[in-house]
Order: structure tokens, then C-alpha cells, then sequence
């Protein structure tokens, strides 16, 4: 429905003055002019055709018109700044929606996710969890966390971090594995979401090997949990082995690393950056990041 309604700078101008019924103060109050404010309202009172205010005394009273348009006026004004508050209190509290992969939250993110709500109580934090690129448009997100190449169109992208690939495997079948050659006795457990045994074997250069046989898994984070539960080596991706190793629930049992192609990314269209919720999971996040690489020797980012 089309609404008739005066220009808003007009309407504060009048409010201001008539509840101080001045318009040097209302001036003060709205950080203009007494000019400003007295050419605002006689727009108003043109466009209305009558009168809001009389001179008496070298002072202002309100007509009969500008006493009865002051009141609803003044509760509109109230509930248009109240609705405002009430939106902008909801991006710096309420819901924080993560978007990311199932095994950076699991092997990951769940792990520090617990400081991030201690230092911010007014935040409920929400973690989806998919393989899929969440659709901003189309989804209640507020952030995502990929690995990939970095290539998303129409988003702003930041490196969170790089990792290198190597085998792993749990601590008691390192007496099995002096040289890479001796992964012909074993299991190979395979990550079908990045390079395949056949890159790191032909960079350790053991020949005469079979690269496909073993257990495939679509999820990284059961590679891992297979490797740590004993039932083979795994070709995994350091960011998400580094705590396990760090703990001494894995161990790795040869030097040679692939150079990942891929790397982990912040990602939210660029408006969202501006969100004071995004704003502080960014910062925390990016600090934890740091730390935790320093620790854990991780390749710096790009």
C-alpha cells in the first residue's frame, strides 16, 4: 500500500522542537542548524497547509494542529528506532550461523569452538555442516569455512590456512614401517576427497606397488579415525591430523609430505564482513589460527 508521508527530517525536526519547543535546542539535539531546522519545518507545516507552531512571548507554543499531530508522531518515531535497535542488536547477538566441512568440524573447529562462546556468552553459535558451498541467498548463513581453490565468484574469500599430505597411521604399527616400502605389507587407507597413495608413493619412490587397493572413505575425518583405530595407514591432510598427532593418538611415519593444492578459506559475501558477529568470529577466529600453525608447524598462509 503506497503511504503519504512527509520527508522523515522533517518529522524529527518538528518532534525535537515541539517536545523542546525550541528550535535552537532542537538544533543542538539533532546536530544542525537553527536555520536548518526551522526551514524543515516550515517545508512541513507547507506541506501539511497548516500551522504547527505560534510565536508567543518571544517563545513557542504548539497550534491545536501541532498538538494533535505531536503524540502519534512521537510513538512512530519511538517504534522506528526501537525496531532499528532491535535489528541491529540481532546481527551483534542472537544466532551465529558456520557453515563448513563435516571433518574440519570435526577434527577441528568442535575441538576450539568452546573458547570462541566463552569470551562471547551473547552468541548462540549454530555449526552446519555440509560438503556442498552453502548458498548465501538462499541460506540462513552467516559465515562459511571451505577448502578448496579459493575460487568463489561474488564472495570475498581470506586464506585461512595451507597443509601439507602425508601418511599416518596409530602409534604401535611404527615398528612396521622403517621404510616406505614397507606400506606393501599394510593397508592403505584412502581420502578419495584429495591426491590419491599414487602421488605420495611416486614421490617416495616405491615402485611395484598397488595405489588403489585398501579403504576408501568420502569423509576425511574417517580416514583418520581408521588410522588411529589400527586398521591401516592413511594418507591425510595435516590440519586435520595435527591434534591427533600433537596427542599421540597417530603418528607419522615418514618425512615425505605432498604440498597440498588446496587451502582453507573464510568465505561470506563481502557485506557480511561488516556484521558485528562475523566481525568478532573473524578476528577470534584468524587469532586461533595463527596460534594453532605456529604450534603445529603448518605451511604459512599465501
Amino acid at each position: 500500500m503506497s503511504r503519504r508521508l512527509p520527508p522523515l527530517n522533517a518529522l524529527r525536526a518538528f518532534e525535537a522542537a515541539a517536545r523542546l519547543l525550541s528550535f535552537t535546542k532542537a538544533a543542538d539535539e539533532l546536530h544542525v542548524t537553527q536555520a536548518a531546522v526551522s526551514h524543515q519545518i516550515k517545508g512541513l507545516e507547507e506541506w501539511l497547509g497548516v500551522p504547527l507552531f505560534r510565536r508567543v512571548n518571544r517563545g513557542l507554543v504548539l497550534t491545536d494542529a501541532g498538538q494533535t499531530y505531536l503524540p502519534p508522531l512521537r510513538e512512530a518515531l519511538d517504534l522506528m528506532a526501537s525496531a532499528t535497535e532491535r535489528v541491529i542488536r540481532r546481527d551483534a547477538t542472537g544466532t551465529l550461523t558456520i557453515s563448513t566441512m563435516p571433518s574440519f568440524a570435526a577434527k577441528w573447529l568442535v575441538l576450539r569452538l568452546g573458547r570462541f562462546q566463552a569470551t562471547h556468552p551473547e552468541l548462540d553459535v549454530r555449526l552446519h555442516t555440509t560438503s556442498q558451498m552453502v548458498d548465501f541467498n538462499q541460506q540462513d548463513v552467516d559465515v562459511a569455512i571451505r577448502f578448496g581453490s579459493g575460487d568463489w565468484p561474488d564472495l570475498r574469500v581470506e586464506r585461512l590456512l595451507n597443509e601439507d599430505i602425508f601418511p599416518v597411521c596409530c602409534p604401535s604399527l611404527l615398528p612396521t614401517l622403517a621404510t616406505p616400502a614397507d606400506l606393501k605389507k599394510h593397508t592403505l587407507l584412502h581420502d578419495d576427497y584429495i591426491v590419491t597413495w599414487g602421488d605420495w608413493l611416486a614421490l617416495a619412490k616405491v615402485d611395484g606397488m598397488d595405489a588403489t587397493r585398501g579403504l576408501h572413505f568420502t569423509d576425511s575425518s574417517h580416514t583418520i579415525q581408521a588410522a588411529m583405530e589400527g586398521h591401516g595407514v592413511a594418507l591425510a591432510r595435516q590440519v586435520l591430523a595435527a591434534d591427533d598427532l600433537a596427542a599421540g593418538r597417530l603418528a607419522r611415519p615418514f618425512d615425505v609430505a605432498l604440498t597440498g593444492l588446496y587451502a582453507y578459506y573464510f568465505v561470506a559475501p563481502t557485506h557480511y564482513f561488516q556484521r558485528p558477529k562475523v566481525k568478532v568470529f573473524r578476528e577470534w577466529l584468524f587469532a586461533e589460527v595463527e596460534d594453532y600453525a605456529a604450534r603445529m608447524g603448518l605451511p604459512e598462509r599465501a
